[in-house]
């Protein structure tokens, strides 16, 4: 087989969800050895597309041949023998079972009647070592970071011998040099003769890594382009049917009281070990203080503290001079505080709840939602038909379940929710985590807008564009210390990926 064989090729696909065509007659193809990027809005069909190549989803018309053989996708099992493997935008892992464990489910290796661990120990080893993908194959996966369990989630199919391989949003959790040893993967991949289809938002990143970008927009093939050849303003364009401003105008705001004091914040990880180690800094109205640093230094503790998620060991969190230390999830919010937390379906939604009820969990028990413990469900439908208009959110409707959205959507239906309730004080973890450049576009506006009400945004972010363009200062963390602070017109990339590595910036307060 050339390297110009196609692998892939999908032909008029279209899928129907009761009228709604999720896919609309799409088009792509895939070659041996190629990384093609998959473009294109929030909603656009992306993941149904591929979940009918994985074999999540039959398709309601069309074809599919791998390899040049027509074939029915009826299920994973079916993909598997295909050699079609696929991480998913949100992970497919058991939390109470080993590393080990989920990889090799459903295909444990025997040794007579015995399982043999050994045996699959080794393999993983052997594979995490050649794919730089460092795991401890023996840690539960509550106990690893979600940049760890991103690896897990590649090993799994590099275990089951997938040579087509779908990436959602796979750099969603990464640092820039995590982003850039994964670009390096995939390449050395292709290079074996993988072939390989990665879903992204990010067009710097299909810059860096694909040969080939398919786009689709509404549900419809828009086109395929060498990636050479096409720019990122066309891109987003194409992606999104309008021009996108791919820079933010941000004018200078005047300060004003402090909103948020954490004084020498000390705070243990879910291993008992200390995670915070005396942290302290202030954060004032009118300014958005960015936290830059690798995943697991600190980041998940300071929100979850800060929110009233997690215990504080000592040290003391205090909120438009009110000490909130400990306080209880309600309390702080009722205080004044927007929270839009990184992992949205373990913390911002309840996926079985309809679109209305989510974007109303922080309000619906105050007026004018609710009255004498009667909830107005009128009221509540009204608010969220006009939250969906506002933020562009892709649903069927206010009653829809909010587990039935994208990623993407249901990020915005966070982002509407908590930007709605007027807080004085914004933490913002991942706030366009899997947004196309549309959206991201829009929620770095309405933060803008919000910092120019005079309200406090602490922006807690993996991507180091957004920190730079959003942030007034920046902390870096690294091993639950402050390695410095610095200003984002006086520093660069690699200043803060040494400081977020450990080196010390000078005059920086740890404690």
């Amino acid at each position: 087989m050339n390297e110009t064989t196609n692998v892939i090729e999908m032909r008029h696909i279209v899928k129907d969800f009761n009228g709604f065509k999720a896919n609309d007659d799409i088009n792509l193809t895939l070659k041996q050895g190629e990384i093609l990027a998959l473009l294109g809005e929030n909603g656009a069909g992306k993941s149904t597309l591929m979940s009918i190549l994985s074999g999540l989803m039959m398709p309601t018309a069309g074809e599919i041949k791998v390899r040049g053989q027509e074939v029915a996708v009826k299920n994973p099992t079916v993909a598997k023998d295909l050699g079609i493997g696929m991480v998913h935008q949100h992970f497919m892992l058991m939390d109470s079972f080993t590393v080990l464990e989920n990889i090799i489910l459903g295909h444990e290796p025997s040794h007579g009647p015995k399982l043999d661990f050994t045996k699959a120990k080794q393999e993983i080893e052997a594979l995490s070592d050649c794919y730089n993908l460092n795991v401890d194959p023996l840690k539960k996966v509550s106990e690893i970071t979600v940049a760890q369990q991103q690896r897990v989630e590649i090993l799994k199919i590099l275990y089951r011998g997938a040579d087509i391989m779908i990436f959602d949003e796979p750099t969603a959790v990464l640092t820039p040099q995590e982003i850039t040893e994964f670009i390096q993967i995939l390449k050395e991949l292709a290079a074996e003769g993988k072939s390989i289809i990665l879903i992204t938002h990010k067009l710097e990143e299909i810059k860096r890594t694909a040969d080939e970008v398919t786009v689709i927009r509404a549900g419809q093939s828009v086109g395929t382009f060498k990636v050479k050849e096409v720019s990122d303003n066309r891109l987003a364009e194409l992606m999104v049917g309008r021009h996108v401003n791919m820079q933010l105008d941000k004018p200078s705001t005047e300060l004003g009281q402090t909103m948020l004091k954490v004084d020498k914040l000390k705070v243990k990880n879910r291993q008992a070990v200390w995670a915070l180690k005396g942290l302290s800094f202030d954060l004032r109205g009118g300014e958005i203080l960015g936290v830059a640093g690798i995943d697991g230094n600190g980041q998940d503790e300071l929100v979850r503290a800060l929110t009233g998620l997690q215990h504080v060991d000592s040290g003391h969190v205090i909120i438009a001079d009110q000490d909130m230390t400990n306080q209880n999830v309600r309390k702080i919010t009722s205080s004044g505080v927007a929270h839009i937390p990184a992992d949205r379906q373990k913390y911002g939604l309840i996926l079985p709840f309809s679109v209305a009820a989510n974007l109303s969990l922080q309000t619906y028990y105050q007026a004018p939602f609710s009255k004498y413990n009667v909830m107005h469900h009128e009221v509540i439908n009204k608010f969220a038909d006009d939250l969906i208009d506002q933020y562009d959110i892709r649903t069927k409707g206010s009653a829809e379940p909010v587990g039935d959205l994208s990623g993407g959507n249901q990020q915005k239906v966070i982002i509407a929710r908590e930007l709605s309730r007027d807080s004085n004080l914004i933490i913002a973890f991942q706030p366009t985590r899997g947004l196309d450049v549309g959206a991201i576009e829009y929620i770095h506006q309405q933060l803008l807008l919000e910092r120019a009400k005079g309200k406090a945004i602490l922006l807690v972010s993996y991507e180091l564009d957004e920190i730079m363009q959003l942030s007034d200062r920046i902390i870096v963390l690294h091993d639950g210390t402050i390695s410095g602070e610095v200003k984002p017109e006086e520093t660069s990339d690699e200043e803060l990926g040494l400081l977020m590595t450990g080196f010390k910036k000078e005059g920086t307060t740890l404690a």
